[in-house]
């Protein structure tokens, strides 16, 4: 199990190299972007809760401009 501990911080330090590189793509192309401050991970278990979530991030959009943080 040692090798999982010399995994640890691989998805950090990719994660934060796309977002350093998209912010740096939206600064260079003055696009009006922002990353969301917090975010919230969860280890999906089972298959319905795997389609629940899909269905989320699928569905979600539509409803962004019912959202109290839109502006148009």
């Amino acid at each position: 199990m040692e090798w999982i501990s010399e995994q640890k911080g691989l998805l950090s330090v990719a994660t934060g190299n796309l977002k350093s590189a998209m912010t740096k793509y939206c600064t260079d192309h003055q696009i009006g972007f922002g990353w969301q401050e917090r975010f919230h991970d969860h280890v999906i278990r089972d298959e319905d809760e795997y389609s629940r979530i899909a269905n989320y991030i699928e569905n979600n959009p539509l409803l962004w401009k019912d959202d109290q943080l839109y502006t148009a």
